[in-house]
């Protein structure tokens, strides 16, 4: 069974997209999105999901998407936000380095607006989010290994965060013989 190298929850605005990628990059992995699999195998946004099947068929949906990936995929995986609310989920993710990326309003605002097409923030989005990281933030503190704030920090930087933080390998660095400096 292959795993994820890193695993990435958060709320809407995290950078979980941004920073998985460029984590990825830096590693020499794959990334992968679950959101990026569920419009893929419903072939319709998230959006239209939520309005013409309804929140339990698209948690669903991601629960399979969830549940795939992990079983799969080698590389940087992020998560959906709300996929860490379903009980088996967050079992699957037991013992996996996962990584909450932690994020306030104000910075999640600046990043991804409020008026961008999220279903769960459709009416009063600064309330909404505020109520949603209530009942979320437990739950991504209770899957994550570790816990990087990302509204103060460059995608770069919390990338740095990830790597010093789970003590990865860049890819650079796991191609070169151990003991062996780089020569100038």
């Amino acid at each position: 069974m292959t795993a994820p190298v890193v695993v990435l929850v958060g709320p809407p605005g995290a950078g979980k997209s941004t920073v998985g990628a460029l984590l990825a990059e830096r590693l020499g992995v794959e990334y992968r999105d679950t959101d990026t699999d569920i419009v893929a195998t419903a072939g319709k946004p998230i959006a239209e999901i939520f309005i013409e099947d309804g929140e339990p068929h698209f948690r669903e949906l991601e629960r399979e998407a969830v549940r795939t990936a992990l079983d799969g995929h080698c590389g940087v995986l992020a998560l959906g936000g709300g996929a860490i609310m379903d009980d088996g989920t967050r079992k699957l993710l037991t013992g996996l380095p996962v990584v909450f990326l932690d994020v306030e309003l104000a910075d999640a605002v600046k990043r991804v607006g409020l008026d961008a097409p999220r279903p769960l923030l459709a009416v009063n989005p600064r309330k909404q989010w505020r109520e949603l990281m209530e009942r979320r933030r437990p739950l991504y503190t209770e899957v994550a290994r570790t816990v990087i704030a990302t509204g103060d920090r460059t995608p770069e930087d919390a990338v740095d965060a990830i790597v010093d933080a789970l003590e990865l390998r860049p890819a650079a660095d796991a191609a070169r013989p151990a003991g062996r400096e780089e020569q100038a």
